[in-house]
């Protein structure tokens, strides 16, 4: 199961990148959180760009739960085993996930 939330989750980065999402960081929680395997997160330069990047996933996977479409400053997209976050600079530089997460491993998304 772990390996295919792995794959999952460097297909839902490439998606993102398709779409031009900056910034894109994987991080492993397996060790570090029952709620997931893996966040993926991501930046979008506007709110229609973030919205441009979340409805290409919804296009491509099937997301079990989306919050945040009609803002548009935070969308996430839970996957159960991947939960993507595509923010707004502003959004992300407040959240602060790199931080709270820190200690989570990163993985290669395969597009570096």
């Amino acid at each position: 199961m772990s390996t295919d939330s792995a794959a999952l989750a460097r297909q839902l980065a490439s998606i993102v990148d398709q779409k031009k999402g900056e910034d894109i960081l994987i991080f492993d929680l397996r060790e570090l959180s029952p709620i997931t395997d893996f966040f993926v997160i991501a930046t979008g330069l506007s709110d229609v760009h973030i919205k441009t990047i979340a409805s290409h996933i919804i296009e491509q996977e099937s997301p079990q739960h989306t919050e945040g479409l009609e803002a548009a400053s935070w969308v996430l997209l839970d996957f159960f085993d991947v939960i993507v976050h595509v923010f707004s600079k502003e959004a992300r530089a407040f959240y602060g996930l790199e931080r709270l997460w820190g200690d989570a491993p990163r993985v290669n998304s395969g597009s570096d």
